[in-house]
Order: structure tokens, then C-alpha cells, then sequence
């Protein structure tokens, strides 16, 4: 009887073959290497490497286009607030400081892979500054950014009329000094944000958005009775010229420029040298090179 059940032998199932494709995407399954590329098949391209159709021209058409569409929102968003307030009255103080920041917010999340999201000519000058965005871009980036401004004045001014659109503009009601400083300050405060947030640009990415919008609407809750708190020479600028005033409308041309130019030496200071996510962030990754 031993020998009998010596001779029993219970076999137990081969394991069906496996392609080679298959065991090496198990074993770094198993080895805790499984990645995107063992996920795809081989013929799909991943989307999040796929550059923008066009060449280096395309790219650049595209980013302006951005920066047009980007800085007519702001514009319209902020100005806006004040015109549509002063015809309904259903628009308070707390509301007209919070709109811009919300709207910077969304404008970085959709805008910000194609042209960096700069809708603001001071932020595009500390980035020149700072050394890490072309300076030959800088006027086409200027230029769209006040056409963009241009053009949401005049589809306000269409809306509510003349008087409505100066209500929403800024004025340096604290007087020209106060203005003037607290403009300088502002955009100091914000550029210096922008810019270090630049600086880890690959860890935050658009989420870098949430503290620069927020900055712009704690500035608008507390300095908007002093300049309007602007810190954007095209949001101020643009409506100044549809409504054809020009009294103290400087202050919003130099105020940001002298903040946004000492927002970039202090960010030498605090992070050195400029480093390569800088640049990714202040051209958009999609943007021209």
C-alpha cells in the first residue's frame, strides 16, 4: 500500500504562458515599478508630454492671444465691479476686492501653461528683470496687455456708460503721495509672491495661483480707499484712456514698475540665482521658448 500511494501523484495545473510583455510589466508590478509608460499601450501618446501643434511662432501668437484674453478678464472683472455697482448699488466694497484676486486665480489655472499668466505689465517686467523672460517679449506682452484692458473699458463704457466706467477706475484718493507709496508697496508685495512662488514652479504649478490671488484681493480689502489697489498698470490705464482722464493716472505707470523692479532684486536675495522652473513659469510650459 505504500508503494501505491507512492505511484498516486497528484499533478497540479500547468500556468497558462505569459507573454514576455506581460511577465516583465508583473515583475515591476511586483517590484513597485509599475509606471505611466506599462500602463499606455504603445501606439497612445501621452497628452501631458504632447507639445502644442505649430512651431516657435504659433507658440508665441498663442501667448499673446492668452495674454489679451487674460488681462481683458482682470480688466473687466475689476472696473466692472465698480460700474456695475454704481448702477445697481448691489455691489459692495468686500465684493469689488475679492472679484480680481478670484479672477487672477482662474486666469493662472486656464492661462498659465500657454503664456505664464502674466496679464500685468509689472509682472512681466520683474520676470525681464529677474532674468528669466526674454526682453525682446516684453513690449508684444505689454502691448497686448493694455490692448486687452483697452477693450474691456470700451464694452463697459458700451454697458453702463461713461460715468458708470469711472466709477470702477482707480484714483489716488488719499491723496498723490499716499497713492503713489502705497502702489510701489503693493506691487511690491505681489510681485515678491508671484516671483517665489516662480522659483517652485515644478512642486506647486498652478496652485501657485491660490496664494497670488489672494494677495491681490487682501490688497484690494485694505488699500483700495488709498489707490485703488491696482498694482497693474494696464487694469488702470486702459479704462483712463476710454475715459479719457488722465489726472494722477502716472502714479499706476510708475508705482508698479518701481514695485515690480524691487520685487525682483529682493527675490535675488532671497533665492540667488534663477533657476530653471522660473523660466517655465513666467513662459508657460506650452509658451515659446
Amino acid at each position: 500500500m505504500g508503494d501505491d500511494r507512492e505511484q498516486r501523484v497528484v499533478q497540479s495545473p500547468r500556468p497558462p504562458r505569459r507573454s514576455p510583455a506581460v511577465v516583465e510589466r508583473s515583475s515591476d508590478a511586483i517590484g513597485g515599478r509599475d509606471t505611466a509608460e506599462d500602463r499606455r499601450t504603445d501606439n497612445r501618446p501621452d497628452p501631458e508630454s504632447s507639445p502644442p501643434p505649430g512651431g516657435e511662432s504659433a507658440a508665441l501668437w498663442r501667448a499673446l492671444l492668452a495674454e489679451t484674453f487674460g488681462t481683458f478678464a482682470l480688466t473687466f472683472v475689476a472696473v466692472g465691479g465698480g460700474a456695475i455697482g454704481a448702477v445697481s448699488g448691489q455691489i459692495d466694497a468686500v465684493a469689488r476686492a475679492v472679484a480680481p484676486g478670484l479672477t487672477v486665480l482662474a486666469m493662472i489655472f486656464a492661462l498659465g501653461a500657454v503664456s505664464g499668466a502674466h496679464i500685468n505689465p509689472a509682472v512681466s517686467l520683474a520676470f525681464a528683470v529677474r532674468g528669466v523672460f526674454p526682453w525682446r517679449r516684453v513690449p508684444l506682452y505689454w502691448l497686448v496687455q493694455m490692448a486687452g484692458a483697452f477693450l474691456a473699458a470700451l464694452l463697459l463704457r458700451g454697458l453702463f456708460g461713461s460715468a458708470a466706467l469711472r466709477v470702477g477706475m482707480t484714483r489716488p484718493d488719499g491723496g498723490v503721495g499716499p497713492a503713489l507709496v502705497m502702489e510701489i508697496a503693493l506691487t511690491l508685495i505681489l510681485v515678491t509672491v508671484i516671483l517665489g512662488t516662480a522659483t517652485r514652479e515644478r512642486l506647486l504649478g498652478p496652485n501657485a495661483g491660490i496664494a497670488v490671488g489672494a494677495t491681490v484681493a487682501l490688497a484690494g480689502l485694505f488699500a483700495a480707499p488709498i489707490s485703488g489697489a491696482s498694482m497693474n498698470p494696464a487694469r488702470s490705464l486702459g479704462p483712463a484712456l476710454v475715459a479719457r482722464i488722465g489726472d494722477g493716472q502716472w502714479i499706476y505707470l510708475v508705482g508698479p514698475a518701481l514695485g515690480a523692479a524691487a520685487a525682483a532684486l529682493l527675490c535675488g536675495l532671497l533665492h540667488g540665482q534663477p533657476r530653471a522652473p522660473e523660466a517655465d513659469a513666467a513662459r508657460g510650459d506650452d509658451g515659446p521658448p
